[in-house]
């Protein structure tokens, strides 16, 4: 079925609202992937609050004009799905890397972060960043590290001159 061009415009604005707020963006290729798998990638990509979009490769240039996702534009070619990172950086390309290593046809083609393009192989490394509750507290961590050694060696003389006194008693009991 065409699409007029109010349709058109929609989705244009759609996926521009969406490309200016989102974090990172997968296009991977999904030919000979049924109807079936697809539904069943779009709920994986619901439950990890992934934006995913199939939609003609020129409407999707108009949308990612002006934002930081304007690197793909030479790259959007062929039959893509897109799917944007809305909540944080490494969660498209987690679901699509877990989707296509069960779906051999889902093929990843472009990854863009922060207005870089890179290559197919990077989804695995963006798809091992932390999301933000791990990111958190692993800064939470190194945070209050030097806090916890400071306390600690605080602690120690006093630690020390007990344990000093307690051997002297147990020698002096012993004898």
């Amino acid at each position: 079925m065409a699409l007029n061009s109010a349709d058109k415009r929609a989705i244009v604005s759609e996926l521009a609202a969406i490309a200016a707020t989102a974090h990172a963006a997968v296009a991977a290729e999904y030919r000979g992937l049924t109807v079936a798998e697809l539904t069943e990638l779009r709920k994986t990509a619901r439950e990890a609050g992934v934006y995913l979009r199939v939609t003609k490769n020129t409407l999707a240039r108009k949308a990612i004009e002006g934002t930081h996702f304007s690197c793909m534009h030479s790259g959007l070619v062929g039959p893509l799905i897109l799917a944007f990172s809305v909540e944080d950086p490494s969660s498209a390309a987690r679901v699509v890397r877990d989707f296509s290593k069960a779906h051999d046809r889902l093929v990843v083609r472009l990854v863009t972060v922060g207005g870089k393009l890179y290559g197919a192989s990077e989804i695995e490394r963006l798809s091992q960043l932390p999301d933000r509750p791990r990111a958190l507290s692993l800064l939470m961590g190194v945070m209050k590290a030097p806090i916890e050694k400071l306390v600690r060696t605080l602690a120690e003389p006093h630690a020390k001159l007990v344990r000093t006194v307690a051997a002297v008693r147990d020698q002096k009991q012993a004898a």
